[in-house]
């Protein structure tokens, strides 16, 4: 087997060309007998790299997923391609179950998904001794590190599956994001060999980041859904008990949206998850219980209403906007009360000191992204590693317009006031001290004698707070890991005081600002895509009535929409407006088996606009 027969496949099933960054070389890697450790964007096409191999190698593929929707949405869409994969999880009966064993062990499938949890069922672990098993794929591989931000327990069974298949099939571990701590943790706990390593970057060139502080948070929701009217988006937020409030807030604005968490029950959950897949619903408000591994590629906002607890997460959940290449919005919305709550998870989770300790670490991360006036983009793939990357060009920093404004002075005043308290204190204390507060506490502990004591008292407190956050994020300051953080130097803050170095900030502004895209030109406020899904100018009477099309032959078959064709796909058919089904080959994303399911009624549509 060779490079070339892979292509084959790519083209004949897939409708593309070309293998995308880092494809070609986890393809190969595998289809050479060698394990790979493959870290790809969300929208990167990680699963092409093991469903590519599954058809060229002999036997079953085991692909070990971690959630039932991802593994329906995966199989209907390899079936849609004219590639036998099929599932087997707690969402079949027994009798559904033991038929597709008995499938299974009869050949008649080149993939099957199963949830790490299956691999302790001795019924399954039999199924698989006998059977051909070229090659195992595991996806989500971070949920294997405790060190990641996701970690299950279950994933554990995965290397005791290994000492019952002979001979051992190729290990191929995928996920999104991951730290060279998780890296290597999933290498130990998987017991990879020796692993060909990919990282193909983490820049999402697709899309805008923004953070907005100082918002009233309903206020701004309201506005954004309004702007984005007939997109589809996720609303995340930290508790139940928030997502309930911001549901009942968002469908009493008109706004058809649905609800996600633990709470509910699983089948008002599936009920949910189903209609948002299928364009039913194009808003849903959800915890982070909703959406690892969701496959919905036509997702253009992700809003955080609340922070999340490190940037590994927020990076996974944002980057479910955007998977089809198409233009994509991440907001957070920042609120010194999110930093209280993910204490509280902390505090109450039953992990050890050490574990804790790293999750303040990676929390106050998340927290100094909050605040820099670094390009956003930036700032989360240099957390993953990427010591050389660019600026975005994009995202809301890169684009401020505001001017600098020179706060070298109250910064040394923040600077003084903490050495005078020998770098004792936390953020809070530090700003009471700088404002002058009337406060007993202070007293007791002899602050107000501190001789910085009120020289910012022209500021609120939350103000000083503020600076101090924005001084921590450049740089200036850390803060120790800890569930109480005390504020302390970093070798910048010298720069200041013995070299005479300037700190600049931009001037904070009083409401948030919509950001224009530098790629599009407009305004993430008001930016739309076809009637408000993903279209570009003159083609926006033909990409709704694709839409349409697509819309109706998906629920004819009961699929989600982009299971038929991505967006992007259809984008192409505006731009190249196929009259014959020789032409329809040019068109990326459209694989024989679809040519010939879909390509006469797509064709019908496009000669009406030819």
């Amino acid at each position: 087997m060779d490079i070339q027969q892979a292509l084959a496949a790519l083209r004949t099933y897939y409708g593309y060309e070309q293998f995308r960054s880092g494809q070609r070389t986890l393809i190969e890697a595998i289809l050479q007998g060698k394990d790979v450790l493959g870290i790809m964007p969300t929208g990167a096409g990680k699963s092409i790299c093991y469903q590519i191999p599954a058809l060229l190698l002999p036997g079953v593929t085991l692909v070990i997923s971690p959630l039932i929707s991802l593994m329906k949405d995966q199989v209907d869409a390899l079936n849609a391609t004219g590639i036998s994969a099929t599932f087997i999880n707690s969402s079949l009966s027994i009798k559904e179950t033991n038929e597709r064993m008995r499938e299974v062990a009869s050949g008649r499938y080149q993939l099957l998904y199963v949830a790490p949890e299956r691999l302790e069922s001795e019924q399954f672990r039999s199924l698989l001794r006998s059977v051909s098993i070229p090659l195992v794929a595991v996806d989500e591989a971070h949920c294997v590190s405790q060190w990641g931000h996701d970690f299950r327990p279950s994933y554990m069974s995965i290397v005791r599956l290994l000492r019952d298949l002979n001979p051992r099939p190729v290990m191929a571990a995928f996920t999104a994001t991951a730290t060279d701590v998780v890296k290597d943790d999933i290498t130990e706990r998987l017991k990879l060999q020796h692993p060909v390593k990919v990282t193909t970057g983490y820049a999402r060139e697709n899309l805008t980041l923004n953070v907005v502080r100082n918002a009233d948070k309903r206020d701004y929701l309201a506005q954004y859904v309004k702007d984005h009217k007939g997109q589809a988006g996720i609303i995340y937020a930290s508790t139940r008990r928030e997502v309930e409030s911001c549901h009942a807030f968002i469908s009493s604005l008109g706004i058809a949206a649905g609800k996600y968490h633990a709470g509910l029950s699983e089948d008002e959950r599936g009920r949910t998850q189903d209609a948002f897949q299928r364009d039913d619903l194009l808003v849903i408000v959800a915890t982070n219980a909703f959406g690892m591994g969701i496959d919905k590629s036509n997702v253009r906002f992700v809003i955080h209403n609340n922070m999340p607890k490190n940037l590994e997460a927020y990076y996974q959940e944002a980057g479910r906007a955007g998977r089809d290449g198409e233009p994509g919005e991440c907001v957070l919305l920042y609120s010194p009360q999110d930093v209280v709550t993910q204490k509280f998870f902390i505090e109450q989770s039953d992990a050890d000191e050490e574990r804790k300790r790293n999750d303040y670490r990676l929390l106050n991360e998340m927290v100094q992204y909050a605040h820099t006036g670094e390009c956003l983009q930036q700032t989360i793939v240099r957390y993953f590693g990427e010591a050389d990357s660019e600026r975005c060009g994009i995202c809301a920093n890169c684009t401020d317009e505001r001017e600098l404004e020179d706060i070298t002075e109250n910064a040394k005043f923040v600077f003084g006031c903490i050495a005078g308290v020998r770098q004792r204190f936390g953020v809070t204390m530090i700003a009471k001290v700088l404002r002058g507060a009337n406060d007993a506490k202070l007293r007791q502990l002899d602050l107000d004698r501190n001789r910085f004591y009120g020289r910012l008292s022209a500021m609120t407190e939350k103000a000083i707070v503020q600076l101090i956050h924005a001084l921590v994020a450049d740089g200036y300051l850390r803060l120790t890991d800890s569930q109480y953080p005390v504020v302390q130097f970093t070798e910048r803050v010298r720069e200041v005081i013995e070299q005479d170095g300037r700190v600049y900030r931009r001037v904070e502004r009083e409401q948030p600002r919509k950001i224009t895209s530098a790629r599009t030109g407009r305004s993430t406020g008001t930016r739309t895509y076809g009637s408000g899904a993903g279209s570009s100018g003159d083609h926006s009477e033909l990409f709704d009535a694709l839409r349409q099309l697509r819309k109706q032959l998906a629920d004819e078959e009961r699929l989600p929409p982009f299971v038929i064709f991505h967006d992007s796909t259809l984008q192409e058919m505006c731009r190249l407006k196929p009259q014959t089904e020789a032409d329809m080959r040019a068109v990326k994303g459209i694989g024989e088996a679809k040519l010939a399911k879909y390509g006469s009624a797509f064709l019908q549509v496009l000669r009406k606009y030819r």
